[in-house]
């Protein structure tokens, strides 16, 4: 299914526009939370539960500060802090009975699984980071609980880090520091941001706000999505297409963002037929998970020139291995997986659990951000 919206939208000339869509980052309605545009809200009704927290997570994360030593709200209250299921009293959490699961440890996984296993009065679970397939398991699958993210946190860094990565290539940066070490003064022309098209795989709250940043160079943005009708009426996407038309995003963009979560159905997604399809001088940018590109396809198509480059601040295996050919290739621009990584963007997630999602538990009040356990979004 293909949704073109340049007609069926009013122009973004207003604070409200057509479909329940504002000018800023984030559709209308609260249900998710974004840096750039919510405002915090002051929570003054009564508190009807309690909640009862487990940290899985390191005892010693200075970005934990909000959870670990200061005041929390009212009705709420911090019972056990560990990095791995051996390090909690087993005995105290059955007696304490938490019902509240706040995780930030990267291995978090198997300890998270046996603790919902011995701790059936867990009812909601809380990921500091906005990807949660670092905890997803059969076992969270099959749990009633709920589960939350930190969506809206990380959107705006890596949407300027797709400007980037794309004035990296239309300027011909690496050339422009060679010059500067060989204080060579050589003109040479360079390409126009304005007009390229930019396809956006993954049209969630990142892809929509480097679409936000796109539009204001003057780049058309085809955008792909399991539910396209979601954004119908989306200010910034000149086409919406259904996520079995790939390759036609491919074919007609000269930059593709990768800013899906990492899922059974996402994994390996860019592989040998989307890289042929792709124009040969598109340059492919993955903020997503490292996975989504199938990467010894990726360094095939690098070096037969299918593609003109890559910009990767994911990897398959991180850190990424020294032996990996991508460290060789001039047209490839590394990162490595810190490009959300702001100064306060992790205190500034665990704040949003303690200043906005601890006070809506406690008073039975919708919480922000909730995941699909099962589809991992």
């Amino acid at each position: 299914m293909t949704t073109n919206t340049s007609d069926n939208h009013p122009s973004n000339t207003g604070s409200s526009l057509k479909g329940g869509y504002t000018s800023d980052v984030t559709p209308a309605g609260g249900k998710f939370w974004n840096r750039e545009t919510s405002v915090e809200n002051d929570y003054s009704g009564k508190v009807t539960n309690e909640a009862r927290i487990v940290c899985l997570s390191d005892p010693n994360d200075p970005n934990n500060d909000p959870l670990y030593h200061k005041d929390l709200p009212e009705g709420c209250r911090l019972v056990a802090v560990g990095a791995s299921y051996e390090e909690f009293d087993l005995e105290l959490l059955q007696r304490e009975k938490p019902n509240v699961v706040f995780v930030s440890h990267p291995k978090s996984r198997e300890p998270l699984a046996k603790l919902l296993d011995k701790l059936p009065s867990i009812e909601w679970i809380h990921s500091r980071s906005a990807g949660i397939d670092f905890i997803l398991s059969e076992t969270l699958s099959n749990k009633n609980v709920i589960v939350t993210n930190a969506k809206g946190m990380y959107s705006s860094t890596l949407a300027e880090y797709t400007m980037m990565a794309i004035s990296y290539f239309a300027k011909d940066l690496p050339r422009l520091m060679q010059q500067k070490q060989n204080k060579e003064w050589i003109k040479y022309p360079v390409e126009e941001i304005r007009g390229k098209t930019l396809g956006i795989i993954g049209y969630g709250d990142i892809g929509r706000a480097a679409a936000k940043l796109a539009n204001a160079f003057g780049m058309k943005v085809i955008a792909l999505r399991r539910r396209p009708k979601l954004s119908h009426y989306d200010p910034y996407c000149n086409e919406v297409l259904h996520e079995g038309e790939i390759n036609t995003l491919m074919q007609r963009s000269d930059y593709v963002l990768i800013a899906a979560p990492l899922t059974t159905q996402t994994k390996g997604m860019i592989s040998k037929k989307e890289f042929a399809n792709a124009k040969s001088n598109s340059v492919i940018i993955n903020v997503g998970r490292g996975p989504i590109i199938d990467e010894p396809e990726l360094i095939e198509a690098l070096n037969s020139n299918m593609i003109r480059g890559a910009a990767l601040d994911v990897a398959s295996v991180e850190p990424l291995p020294e032996t990996s050919p991508l460290w060789t290739f001039d047209n490839v621009l590394l990162s490595p997986h810190n490009m959300d990584m702001t100064v306060t963007f992790m205190k500034e997630s665990t704040e949003f659990f303690v200043r906005e999602n601890l006070p809506r538990y406690v008073r039975n009040i919708p919480l922000l951000n909730p995941v699909d356990k099962v589809a991992g979004y």
